[in-house]
């Protein structure tokens, strides 16, 4: 086969390409021992033993694809203040791996919907004399030895950037953090900025990670309540000198890259609509965030399972890329709901944010159970199930020509928006799953490659 025909490099418009290749996972024994040797808590061990006391130099924040965004960063606002200690700068940098594009499956439209976003970023960090760098890993196996050598190259010091919790970006985390434990005087710090509370910090009177939904949700209420300081937003990093721009030059120099082309848009017709129904960067998603509360959130208790009347947010995409944060979501609801907790006054804005505690949820599930990231349903018996390869199903599925109005008018959504409202994610996963029996890998892959909102954490358990 070329290379464009290759399951990975395929384009998403192939739908034949989704094969038994891209659902590849380790044994079942090898996924237990993931499990009890997590990969989450040996990067918090190696970070935990890191020097941080040396004398500051340049200071890096790693951005990563899911904080692309200047307010309410924590790691960025971290790095920022960390360099106001030292006579350096303040530096970011943007790690662009086409394959793990491939290997994740990434839909064309969030691949752009990031580029675009990382674009608007880079010049509004510019108006403040801070660069941000374009570091090329051309193969997945090279992230961790570009990073080092941008370390290196740029006199840094102290490395911030903040938490992710799949297996792949976890583990190449605990490379990175080997690798900087060997050099001297240079330190790397995660912090948690993805969601409100960290994964694993709300337990069962067992002292276990919840792993049911609704304890959860009652305990995430509780916990905001009594501690509100986790709702805390952080201010956007302080300029560097005017210096900076003379003397860190070559760093004002990066262009962002161009989609790869199996990942760019059939043509400019879907281009223009994809962009035009969703903009890129941090002011669009807070016009979409106050047009939702100005307009929406009244009715979505009542309305939010009925998507011809549109009712979501349509606020995904710029949570999942971290374009705004979920933080930022969180305090103008309140300030909608008169500054009253979550759990009273509107009814349709404890609706919506259940459903954000629902993302929290299961990014605790995808810490307590890595497995769950790596194409192995959350209770392992479950692998053994006979799916059916019935090839015609599965096209008519994709196409949106099942014959079922429900399934169809979802499948077509997504196709022509990259976009899916839930209630439909959940009826057309259920109607591959349960009525054709194929492999729910497959349409999760599906999705990946056209979603442009994709989250494993939520993708994975959405399916499931």
């Amino acid at each position: 086969m070329s290379k464009r025909s290759q399951p990975h490099d395929a384009h998403p418009s192939d739908h034949s390409a989704i094969y038994h290749e891209d659902l590849k996972h380790p044994s079942v024994k090898r996924a237990k021992e993931i499990d009890e040797n997590s990969p989450f808590e040996q990067l918090k061990e190696i970070l935990a033993e890191q020097k941080t006391d040396h004398s500051v130099r340049n200071v890096l924040h790693w951005f990563r694809s899911k904080d692309v965004r200047a307010d309410d960063n924590r790691a960025l606002h971290a790095a920022s203040q960390k360099a106001k200690e030292g006579d350096g700068s303040l530096i970011t940098m943007y790690l662009h791996s086409p394959k793990d594009l491939e290997w994740h499956g990434t839909s064309p439209a969030r691949s752009d919907f990031l580029l675009e976003s990382l674009s608007l970023l880079q010049k509004q960090l510019h108006q403040k004399n801070i660069p941000m760098a374009i570091v090329t890993a051309e193969e997945r196996a090279e992230k961790s030895d570009k990073v080092l050598q941008f370390i290196k190259d740029n006199d840094i010091s102290h490395v911030f950037g903040n938490f992710e919790y799949e297996v792949d970006e976890i583990r190449r985390d605990i490379k990175v953090a080997h690798r900087i434990q060997d050099e001297k005087d240079v330190s790397f710090e995660l912090l948690h900025d993805q969601t409100v509370l960290e994964p694993g910090l709300l337990r069962t009177g067992a002292g276990t990670p919840m792993k049911v939904f609704t304890p959860y949700h009652k305990a995430w209420l509780v916990e905001t309540k009594k501690n509100p300081e986790h709702l805390d937003l952080v201010a956007p990093p302080e300029p560097n000198d005017k210096s900076a721009a003379e003397k860190l030059k070559k760093l004002f120099d990066f262009k962002l890259p161009s989609l790869p082309e199996n990942k760019d848009f059939i043509n400019d017709e879907e281009r223009k609509r994809i962009r035009g129904l969703w903009p890129a960067g941090h002011s669009a998603g807070m016009d979409r965030l106050e047009h939702f509360l100005n307009e929406k959130v009244s009715s979505y208790a009542t309305h939010r399972s009925e998507p011809a009347r549109d009712p979501s947010s349509r606020l995904s995409a710029y949570i999942s890329a971290g374009v705004i944060s979920v933080r930022e979501a969180l305090a103008a609801a309140k300030k909608h709901n008169k500054n009253k907790h979550f759990d009273a006054g509107d009814s349709g804005i404890a609706s919506w944010v259940r459903e954000i505690v629902f993302r929290e949820f299961y990014r605790q599930i995808l810490v307590a159970i890595p497995h769950n990231a790596m194409n192995l349903p959350q209770n392992l018996k479950f692998d053994n199930v006979h799916w059916e390869e019935d090839e015609e199903g599965w096209e008519k599925w994709c196409q949106g020509k099942t014959g079922v109005p429900w399934v169809d008018a979802g499948m077509r959504q997504l196709n022509t928006e990259a976009y899916m409202h839930n209630r439909l994610r959940m009826n057309t996963a259920s109607y591959l799953t349960a009525n054709l029996l194929i492999d729910y890998r497959r349409g999760e892959r599906y999705f990946a490659t056209h979603l442009i909102d994709w989250d494993l954490s939520n993708n994975t358990q959405g399916w499931e």
